[in-house]
Parts: structure tokens; sequence; C-alpha cells
């Protein structure tokens, strides 16, 4: 509950001070119970002793038996932005990050129409201006012909760009929507060899999953989704996208993995700092995948239809190995809404995605409550390892001289994930049916509360911000 000298209404312009007294501090060299102080929206001390003292002018959160974190960083959202209001929008979206205790998020292309020019990533990026309550950051999607407008962006090898709220390019080597298919072999090494920045890639085989799809024709059950798309066409893939950058010694990241022979093949091959002179290569997994597999797809059905697709158990463990040896580097979620009147068409109809960006922290803070990783992994994975994956500046850690973007959670209190609470445009979460604990109490964006969760608001929470109030493109470090 928040408390002190200064009272917060909805809506109100606050100054970015605020103190945190009392937390359970989750800092880069260990968790330790403290005070934090916010000034004009940048942490400016800390203390271990919890003796520093509130001041008139700033808001005064009394955190006592709650654990503080830095703000949590989903790298790959699709907040349906334009086009598909009735899936997401920016607002909502960035809303319902803020309610998960997501603090900056990074958008995709494949709106309606795709983003594959710098005129549209500048018109996108005037747009979150107006509506986000986080930070926020876009990809400029690669297609067969859009070389240039792809230097125009994030510049070339010799002459990188980096540009406010552009993160990097993404590469769709298996069908999506529009245009944004890039399969073709000479294509795939003209980005590679002509463009700067940091490549991210959706890595199925194309020629292979046609293939496949011949197998299963005619098959409405679920479990065909995952022999169609199954984890060698995955594999072929990210062994192309892998060799592509080592040729041209390119950054690359590999999204939502998914595959046990994935995740194994990749150990050695990734790295969260990298080597000067050498392809330098990451990926990320998501809470989806470390946390259901064919089993609650057999119950489920199409609400978990997503590509890649939910795999094994046997999938779920080497992910699980691969993230805690460090092969896998960080944590998504691919929150990617479709209505629930289009998810019950059934399979093979039913669109591919799900929402998952407002409980991806209460999930992976479950597996840390159960002792199967630690709070601290858990603010790596989904926080710090982020921002260094992306080269954000400024973002991933409690720190003074960082920015004011924290998350208060509470790991004693369980609440079940019920599809009524939900912040998605599409009003449903995979997850419902889940007790989970590790709920954001609290979300604070440059020492703005932006988001509010407790006895008052019950288990959905207040949002406290208004749409553009609050929330500034993400700074990041070019990439050559």
């Amino acid at each position: 509950m928040l408390s002190g000298q200064k009272v917060l209404k909805e809506g109100e312009n606050v100054t970015g001070d605020i103190l945190i007294t009392g937390a359970t501090m989750v800092l880069p060299n260990g968790t330790v119970t403290g005070d934090l102080r916010i000034t004009d929206g940048v942490i400016s001390e800390i203390s271990t002793d919890a003796n520093l003292e509130s001041r008139d002018d700033e808001l005064l959160l009394d955190a006592t038996g709650l654990y503080l974190l830095p703000g949590m960083i989903d790298p790959q959202v699709h907040f349906r932005d334009p086009g598909q209001p009735e899936k997401e929008d920016l607002y909502t979206g960035s809303r319902a990050a803020a309610s998960g205790g997501v603090t900056s998020f990074l958008d995709m292309p494949n709106n309606v129409p795709s983003q594959t020019t710098l005129q549209s990533m500048y018109d996108k990026l005037k747009v979150a201006d107006n509506r986000c309550v986080t930070n926020y950051g876009f990809f400029i999607g690669a297609t067969e012909t859009n070389v240039e407008e792809l230097k125009k962006t994030v510049g070339t090898p010799d002459a990188p760009i980096s540009i406010p709220g552009i993160c990097g390019i993404k590469i769709f080597m298996g069908s999506s929507t529009g245009d944004l298919l890039v399969n073709e072999s000479s294509a795939l090494k003209t980005i590679f060899d002509n463009t700067a920045g940091l490549i991210a890639v959706h890595a199925e085989d194309e020629d292979r999953m046609n293939e496949r799809k011949k197998g299963i024709e005619g098959r409405t059950d679920m479990a065909a989704h995952a022999e169609w798309r199954d984890d060698e066409t995955a594999l072929i893939a990210t062994k192309r996208a892998v060799n592509y950058a080592r040729d041209s010694c390119h950054r690359l990241h590999i999204l939502h993995l998914t595959s046990g022979i994935e995740a194994d093949w990749l150990n050695e091959v990734t790295s969260l700092h990298g080597i000067e002179g050498k392809a330098h290569i990451t990926t990320e997994t998501l809470p989806q995948h470390l946390t259901l597999d064919e089993r609650d797809v057999e119950v489920h059905g199409t609400r978990l239809k997503m590509n890649p697709p939910i795999r094994y158990q046997k999938d779920k463990d080497t992910l699980w190995k691969r993230l805690q040896d460090g092969t896998i580097n960080c944590i998504a979620t691919d929150h990617a809404p479709h209505t629930l009147e289009d998810k019950a068409k059934g399979f093979p109809s039913a669109p591919s995605g799900m929402p998952g960006v407002e409980t991806s922290l209460p999930v992976m803070l479950t597996h840390a409550a159960k002792g199967e990783c630690t709070i601290e992994q858990v603010v790596q994975w989904m926080s710090s390892n982020v921002a260094e994956c992306y080269q954000m500046v400024g973002k991933g850690r409690l720190e003074e001289g960082y920015d004011g973007d924290i998350v208060l959670v509470d790991m004693k209190k369980e609440q079940l994930v019920e599809d009524k609470n939900t912040w998605s445009n599409v009003g449903w979460n995979p997850f419902a049916g889940h007790a989970l604990v590790g709920w954001p109490v609290v979300t604070v964006v440059a020492g703005t509360p932006v988001f509010e969760r407790n006895d008052d608001t019950g288990p959905k929470g207040k949002c406290l911000v208004e749409p553009g109030q609050v929330g500034k493109p993400l700074v990041m470090l070019p990439w050559n």
C-alpha cells in the first residue's frame, strides 16, 4: 500500500522522487534489507543500514516484507499496434506489462502494416510516446528486398547507428504475416553482411515446415502442431542463422528457444558478453516453455497454440538445464494475444500466440519459491541479462545512477490466475487456474508508481497513470 507524505492520485503528475524503506533488495552483489531512494527518476541512494530519512517532497513506500527488484525487461512482445486494437495496442499492452512488473519492453514489427522502413519506425515511436506507460523499444522487420531501409535504421558494419527506441532487426525465417519471411539464402546473407545492429531471428526452417505439413493434413488434434513444427525444423534454422552470423561476425539473438536439441547444440556457442572479433550470439526462452508441456496442450488445446510450439517434458527439462548453465541467457514472453473467439476455431484454424507479459514474473518467481531456481537468478534472466544482451543504458540493476525502474513483489501471498483479472485486451491468460506467488505490489517507472495491487484494489490491481504519462524510448548502444 502506498503511504507517506504524498498521496498519489490516479493520473497525477509526480516528480520521480520516491523513498522505499525496509525492502528485501536484490542488489547486483547480494540480497539485503534496506532502503532505496529515487531522485528525478534515477536511483540516487541505497542504504543497507535502513536509515534513509524521508523528505517532504518525495513519496514514501513502506516495503517491509516485500522484495525490491529492478524492473523486468521483456525483450519480445507483440502489442499489435498498429492495426489490431481488438487484440492489443501500445497502451493496453504496456499497461498489462506494468501489472506484471515489466517496466520496459521490445516490440516486434509484424503489425498491420508491418514496420519495414525507417519512417514507419519513427511513426511507431511517436505513437508509443503518446500511449505507453512503460519504457519501449522496437524492432524493424526484414524482408528480402529492404536492406537499404535496414541500413538507414541500424547502420552498416563500418558505421553502426543507434536510434533511441530502435533495438535491432527482426528476421522471420519461418512463415509469419505479410512479407516478413526471409528464407532465401542470398537474401539472408545480404542482410547479415551489410547491416550493423542486433539481428533477432525466429528460427524455423520454412522448407522443412512446408514438407512436414503434408503429414498432418486433415488432423484436428493439437498434438499435430508440435509434430509438424518439430525440433529438427527449429534446429536447422538455428544452425543456419549461427553460420550466417559467424561468417559476417554479426550480433545474433535467437528468439524463443523451445527444443532441447537446439539448447544442447548452442552450448558453448552462446555467450552473454561475447568475444571481440567473433560473432556474438545469445538466446532466450519463455516461461511457457519452462512450465508447460504436451500434457497441458492436451488439456487446454488451442489456447496453448504458439510458434514455435509448446513441446515435451524432455525439452522442458533440457531448457531448464541450459538456462541454469548459462547457455540460455535471458527470458522473454513472446506476448502475442489473440481473441478467445479466434482461439476457439480449433486446430489448425486457430491463430498461434498467447498473452504472457502480465504473469511472466509471478510464474518465474513461483518456480523460485519451489526451489527450482533462485529469486536472484530470475532477476538476472528477466532484467540484468536482458539489459546486457541489448546494451541498454541505465537498465536492469538496483544501483546508484541507474534508472528508477523497480518492482515490489510479495513472495508470501499466493493468488490464482483468473481470466477476469487480466489486463490484456483479449481478456484471458494461458496460466488461468495456476496458483502463483511473487505478484507485483507496486511497479515504478522512473520514480513514478504506475501500477498498484493490494487489498483495496483486489487481485487485478489498478493502473495509476494515464496513457503517455511515463515511459521513454530505450537507449541502447550501437552494435557493429
